[in-house]
Order: structure tokens, then sequence, then C-alpha cells
């Protein structure tokens, strides 16, 4: 090999079909991923940052806030398989160290803001922890002056 990335081997065309299937999804939203990602993108909800069709093991996330290790789903009209299928994804997702919020595309499309609170309230389960680190740092700061 001449030290140049070989872009013909299994591992690389497997990444190019994860990359196709994701381009695919992200492609064919519903409408409910489609107003929701207006609400995430961009770092708009308290400037954590979402990803769309994010792998995760073998399944695709809705939407994924990687530093926070969450996962939002939606989910639309379901029949007994696809709860299991739903179910399923939640257990591998967990796995990962993922916590997955589930809403239903009707709410996303009806009570957005009531989504974008909950959601934000996850998220802010994180920071307390955080604030305390910070706090005694900063008291750390203020008595070594």
């Amino acid at each position: 090999m001449n030290g140049e990335d070989d872009t013909s081997g299994p591992l690389s065309r497997s990444r190019e079909r994860v990359r196709g299937r994701a381009r695919t999804l992200r492609e064919n939203a519903t409408d409910a991923e489609t107003l929701l990602r207006y609400h995430l993108r961009d770092r708009r909800l308290a400037g954590h940052k979402f990803r769309r069709q994010r792998p995760i093991g073998p399944y695709f996330a809705d939407f994924a806030c990687l530093d926070a290790k969450r996962v939002i789903e939606l989910d639309g009209a379901q029949h007994s398989e696809a709860v299991a299928y739903d179910d399923a994804r939640t257990r591998a997702m967990e796995s990962e160290g993922f916590r997955v919020l589930r809403f239903w595309n009707n709410e996303v499309l009806t009570q957005i803001d009531l989504v974008r609170e909950q959601i934000l309230q996850t998220l802010q389960a994180l920071t307390p922890a955080l604030s305390r680190t910070r706090e005694r740092e900063q008291d750390t700061k203020d008595t070594s002056k």
C-alpha cells in the first residue's frame, strides 16, 4: 500500500451504506421531524448540538445530542410489531449510554412548546453537577487570592 486510505475495502463500503441510509432518512423526514429540526438546529435549544438520523449501534436516532447522551425519537401511528421494534431500539441506544426521549408526531405538531420544554428539562438535569463543580472551582480561585 502507498500510505493512502483504502476507499475500496469492506469498512469503507459499510460506511458509505450508513451515510447513504442516513441521507435517505433525512431527505424523507416527516412533518414532525422537520418542525422539531427547526427548533433544535443551530444550537437553538440551550446551546446543545443535535444531529439528525445519527447511527447509534445498529439503529439510526431521529435526533441525537452526543455531548448530553440524549436521543429524541418521534413515533407515528404504531402497531404491535413497531412497538417491539422501538423497544429494541431504545434498549440498544440505552446500552450505548444514551437516554431516549419519545414523542408522538402529533405532540410535536400540536404542542411544540411543551415538547421543547420536556427536552430542555432532561438536558438541564445534567447541569447541576457541572454547576456545583464550577462553583467549587470558583470558590478555590476566590480563596487563593
